[in-house]
Formats: C-alpha cells, structure tokens, sequence
C-alpha cells in the first residue's frame, strides 16, 4: 500500500518544498549542487585519510624489510641465509626464500592511491636504508579492522587501531628473491576516527557550506535585482501608462526585456493619443451640426417642442463633453510635481462656497505630496462635486502618516443601500438614481466622473473607495502612497 501511496505523495512534498520565487529556486540549486559535489569530492578526502591510515604500517614494515634485506645480504652462503629467515620469522611476520618472483598485479591493494603511495614508500625506506635501490613488487596491501574483517574507508568509522597486511617479494642484493607477508599494527597510536570525521565536517562542510549560502544570498540577489526592478516598472505602468521608461541597463537578458517592456509602453501610449486624437476630432465634427441643430430649434414655433429639443442637444453636449474628459482623464501627460495638498483642498472648498454650497476642510498634509496637480485637482474636484449633488454639502477630511495620504470626502445624502453597487458605480456611463438633496429621484451627471477620478488615483499609485456613513451618507476615500 505505501509503495502505490509513494509515488502519489513524493511529487507533492516536492512541490512544496520548490521555492516560489526565482531568488529562493537560484539559491537552493546552487547550495544543493554545491552540496552534491562536496558529496562526491569527500570520496577522495576519505581515501586519502584511509591510505594515511595505512602509511603507518607500510613505514613500519618497510624499515624491517630494509633489516632483513641487510642482514641477509651480509649472508656468508645460502645455509646462513636460510638459518636467518629461521629466525626472524614468527606469526606477524612470515618470510622465505624463492627462486623467483610471481609476476602478479596487486590484489587488495586499497585503490590506486594506496598502491603507489605504498610501492613508493617501501622502496624509498628500503633504498635509503641499504644506500641501494632494490627490487620490490607489492602483491597486496590492506587494512583490517580488530576483529580481522577487511576494510577500505570504513576504517576511519569503526575502527580506531587498523592493522595493515602486506604482501611483497624482494630482491636481495647479489641474493636470492623473498617472499614476505607482515602484520604491522599503528605503533600504539589510535586512529580516533569519528574526532576525524567531525573535524572534517566541520572545517570543510560546515565552513564551506556556510560560505557558499551567504555568497549565494548576496550573488543570487545582485542577479534578481533587475528583475525586481522591471516587476516594480510593470506594475507601476498598470498605475500611470505615462512614467519614465524603464532605464535599460543589467546583464544583456534583462536590457533585452526592458528594451521590450519600454516598446509596449511606447505602443500603449501612442495607441491612447492616437485614440484621443480621434475622439478629439468627432467632438470637434459634432459640434458644428449641434450648434446648426440648436439655431433651428430656437426657431421652432411651438415653445414645448423647443424646449424638449433643447434639453436632448444639451445631453448631447454633455456626453460628448464627458466621453472626451473620460479619454483625458487617463492621459497623464504632465510632470509631476510637489503638491500643496492643503491648498489646494482649501481652494476647491473656496469655489463650492462661492457657488452657494457649504464645504469644509478637517486635518492637514504634514509635507507636500509628489503628483500630478492639474490631474489630482480634477479627482478631487469629481469628488467634491458629486458630493455636493448627492447631499447639498461636502466635508473633506485628510490625515497624513508617514507612509500615505488619506482625503475623505463626505456628505449627508442618502448614500448606497445597495453595497454592490459601491464598486459598480465606478464603471463608466453607470448611472445610480437615488434621492438627491432635495428629496428628488433622478439618474445625475454622465457616469463618468468617478471614472475619472479612480483612473486618476491609479495613476497617482492611489485607490478609491466608497462607503456608507453609520448615520446616513457617503465617504469617498482617496488614499495616496507617498512611495509610489
């Protein structure tokens, strides 16, 4: 049953443990490929240690060697050789004489390494010993372990002092060949394995290791970062089609899709003016037959039909006036500047109480606001007024912290019962009849004014809102991110 669960669950935990993001996915490849490599290099670390381990005996049996070879070569004839190799031999060191070599490979002989690194060392000590170099054939060469089991790196694990067996036959100067096995232990030194293993995890894993996670995070960061930035300039664009380009600069990769991001922007905008410079001209062609339209109804004799015909040339006007604020009011085409929130907040209350409507201002910018002024005046001038034809009055609220500018623009009308239709009226031409200030129902303006204003705020990196006062009425919240 858990073999058939295994391969349903493996892909899943995969899955999550994946990173999201590019920079975690960068990171873990290169820590984990680092890792898998450090993996594969430590064989050869612990084949090293292991024919370090195996040094001490081979030196031990060399030296002997060289003994014997000695004495054996001051022989005085063959009888006196043979009565020697009587002597020296015993249990952990076997020795005779023969007429001449085995030509055999190394059998045991732990690896590569260990063969030359052995060969070597026993006819180095040799020669140096009897100042002549002689004929050594290594047959075989191992470690095992207390218990006498052969072993290879596992030696540094579970066995703290390995015995080294050697295999070799030798050639003594004007003498016969040899034949000699020996048992050489570590000289009563301890191996101390896992002291040695620890040592090595820590100075080569965890050191390595560590150093490669912190140049990952800081490599791999440095690689994203024009990433980011191009996300960051993507989603700006979604607020005001009409910022800078995005700089073109970074590895060729990321100069190519900037080059590309900054042709789509090019794309969008000129497709906006080219629409606007459309709308533009109907409403320009629109206006001649209007005016021809309105100088024939002023000569209509029946003062009913003159006047119904005037009020469908002025919602005529209206729409068009308002189609071509619509296409304006996304098109951000001046600089931004530093906005004087306060003044121009207590300049728009100014004009509503010239007009005859009662408009107050609450609360204060603490510094001024990086915008659009000719824009962002327009966004609050829809809000004021729709708050003014809705409820007869406007209070406008603002509150500054460190990170966004709040404007609440409220009124005293009979707000929206319906909290669907708080986002709904947003999208152009809706119309809400509701009750105005003086208790009247009607479908007012064109639909386009919170349109406009939401479309402003966006490009401001803002959002717009709307809600129902606890006691009757409606809030416009205008938030603006200082650090969009």
């Amino acid at each position: 049953m858990k073999r058939h669960l295994l391969p349903r669950v493996l892909p899943r935990i995969l899955t999550r443990l994946w990173p999201d993001t590019l920079y975690g996915r960068l990171v873990l490849i290169l820590v984990v490929g680092m890792f898998g490599g450090q993996l594969f290099t430590s064989t050869i670390w612990f084949e090293t240690h292991d024919n370090r381990t195996l040094e001490i005996p081979a030196r031990l049996f060399a030296s002997r060697l060289a003994d014997t070879v000695r004495l054996l070569q001051h022989a005085p004839d063959d009888a006196a050789r043979r009565a020697i190799i009587g002597q020296l031999g015993d249990e952990r060191y076997r020795l005779k004489q023969i007429d001449a070599p085995v030509a055999a490979p190394v059998e045991h002989a732990e690896g590569q390494i260990a063969q030359y690194m052995v060969g070597n060392l026993l006819s180095g000590v040799i020669a140096r010993r009897l100042r002549e170099p002689v004929d050594v054939r290594l047959l075989d060469a191992h470690l095992r372990d207390e218990s006498g089991h052969h072993t290879g790196m596992l030696s540094l694990f579970n066995s703290r002092m390995p015995t080294g067996d050697f295999h070799v036959q030798i050639k003594v100067p004007n003498g016969p060949w040899l034949d000699v096995e020996a048992n050489e232990g570590q000289a009563g030194m301890q191996t101390q394995p896992w002291s040695l293993v620890l040592d090595y995890l820590l100075r080569i894993y965890f050191v390595r290791f560590t150093a490669v996670f912190l140049l990952a995070l800081v490599a791999v960061r440095f690689a994203v970062l024009p990433l980011r930035e191009l996300a960051k300039a993507a989603e700006a664009l979604g607020r005001n089609i009409y910022r800078p380009p995005f700089p073109v600069s970074g590895p060729r990769e990321v100069r190519t899709a900037a080059q590309s991001f900054n042709t789509m922007q090019k794309q969008l905008t000129d497709g906006l003016a080219a629409r606007t410079r459309f709308l533009t001209a109907v409403s320009h062609d629109l206006r001649s037959p209007l005016t021809r339209l309105r100088l024939r109804a002023e000569m209509l004799p029946d003062p009913a039909w003159r006047e119904r015909l005037r009020g469908d040339l002025d919602e005529m006007e209206a729409m068009v006036r308002a189609t071509l604020d619509a296409v304006q009011g996304v098109e951000i085409t001046e600089a931004r500047h530093d906005i004087d929130l306060d003044s121009m907040l207590d300049s728009i209350a100014a004009d509503a109480r010239e007009a005859g409507h009662e408009a107050t201002v609450e609360g204060n910018a603490l510094r001024p606001f990086p915008g659009y002024p000719r824009n962002l005046k327009r966004c609050l001038q829809n809000l004021v007024d729709n708050a003014i034809r809705h409820g007869g009055e406007a209070s406008i609220r603002v509150s500054d912290t460190a990170g966004e500018v709040q404007i609440v623009i409220g009124d005293n009308g009979p707000g929206i019962a319906d909290e669907a239709m708080l986002e709904r009226v947003f999208e152009p031409y809706f119309r809400l009849a509701a009750q105005n200030a003086a208790g009247t129902a009607a479908a007012t303006g064109t639909g386009l004014g919170l349109t406009i204003a939401r479309s402003i705020a966006a490009a401001h990196g803002g959002t717009l809102v709307l809600r129902n006062r606890p006691n009757g009425g409606l809030d416009a919240v205008l938030t603006l991110r200082r650090d969009s």
